[in-house]
């Protein structure tokens, strides 16, 4: 009997979330089938694809929130959709294992159904949501408590659990309660056969001799009004040569297009939104710096950053707060800015780094080595599939 795994992820569609197509890949590719239920978004608005022997199905979803009450709005219809969808799909096509892909924490409701059928919940951890949820509004109200509430029952109907790090890991065991063996660490490195540097284009640095590259989502603990300020601290100095570009989307973005008028800094940095992973390439490997600037906050030390890995494949140094996961990640290839001294001392960072190419050039070749030899999406495949064959063999007894 072939085994049968119906992913479901809430924030992002398919495959635009790279870490969740991945996974589905290289399921379908060792003999799982593999079924995707997503929301709907830009450029993904068809309700199901057969993509690589993948089926995806993606539901409606209102516009995404920003506030606390947008947000309990946004995932309350996301679960009503994905209700009535895992049931058409389980009538339809079957499936043995539903895999949990955090944010939010209230996939294990649409399993707990089908745990009647002997179906096994696999809950993939994303995001640590309490401490996610105090990064975004720095206080511990009634939402907050909901979100440790959740996390708590997540764990509690987890069969087996992937996370993206150990510090996660530790949660899983500590806070979860989880047996060891039944946590996994799954890292979300960059895939080296489809994420490959391309040439730089010097026209991608409007007229100046360096570049600062960002990539990542446009929210607040992602510490981009911190990168402004770093901008605006470099302008200052008297320097025109260097300008920031960052490529994301999401909610915080039209406010810091604001904010780039407000502190005067048009001619120094541009955000471009969503693009092509085509320009997202050319734009990275244009840069001279590629930067990190998650604010100094719980969520971000025991967090890995994608664009950590990202920046190290395509050879490029890196600036970065000093953080436990973002540390353990870069290692050599980063140098890592005071937490205290954050604008100021991270501007001098970028502008060292500017200053001594031979340096750069050192640490973006111990960046791509690392992620060649450890850290690439590769290395991660035997514990995906170990996760699943725990999960398969709990279903058996």
């Amino acid at each position: 009997m072939k085994k049968k795994v119906l992913i479901i992820v809430e924030n992002l569609p398919v495959p635009f979330d790279s870490r969740v197509w991945k996974e589905a890949c290289s399921l379908h590719a060792n003999g799982y089938g593999v079924t995707v239920l997503c929301p709907k978004g830009k450029g993904y608005e068809k309700g199901y694809e057969y993509l690589e022997g993948i089926h995806v199905y993606r539901h409606p979803t209102p516009a995404e929130g920003s506030s606390p009450l947008g947000y309990v709005w946004e995932f309350s219809c996301a679960l009503f959709w994905e209700f009535l969808f895992s049931w058409w799909i389980f009538l339809r096509r079957g499936f043995h294992v539903i895999q949990g892909c955090n944010p939010p924490d209230d996939i294990f409701l649409v399993a707990l159904p089908f745990k009647l059928f002997g179906v096994k919940y696999i809950f993939d951890h994303h995001d640590a949501n309490p401490e996610l949820y105090i990064s975004k509004y720095e206080k511990q109200g009634l939402l907050y408590k909901a979100q440790v509430l959740l996390e708590k029952l997540t764990y509690r109907f987890s069969d087996v659990v992937m996370a993206t790090n150990n510090s996660y890991k530790q949660l899983a065991i500590s806070r979860g309660g989880l047996a060891p063996e039944d946590v996994f660490v799954v890292r979300n490195g960059p895939d080296l056969e489809t994420f490959r540097a391309v040439q730089p284009n010097p026209g991608l640095k409007y007229g100046k001799p360096y570049l600062v590259g960002y990539v990542g989502t446009m929210s607040t603990q992602e510490g981009l009004d911190i990168l402004l300020d770093v901008a605006l601290h470099i302008k200052n100095q008297g320097r025109r040569d260097v300008h920031f570009t960052c490529v994301g989307g999401g909610t915080g973005l039209a406010g810091l297009r604001q904010m780039v008028k407000d502190k005067d800094l048009e001619d120094t940095v541009n955000f471009t939104g969503r693009v092509p992973e085509q320009q997202l390439l050319n734009i990275l490997c244009t840069a001279d710096v590629c930067v990190n600037p998650d604010k100094p906050c719980e969520m971000n030390n025991i967090s890995t950053m994608i664009k950590i890995m990202e920046y190290m494949a395509l050879g490029k140094p890196i600036v970065q707060f000093n953080l436990k996961e973002g540390r353990f990640s870069a290692q050599e290839a980063s140098l890592y800015s005071d937490n205290g001294n954050q604008v100021k001392d991270f501007a001098d960072k970028i502008l060292w780094l500017l200053e001594h190419p031979e340096e750069r050039r050192r640490m973006g070749e111990l960046g791509r080595k690392r992620v060649e030899t450890e850290l690439a999406w590769e290395y991660s495949v035997g514990n995906l599939l170990a996760a699943h064959e725990k999960a398969f063999s709990k279903r058996a007894r």
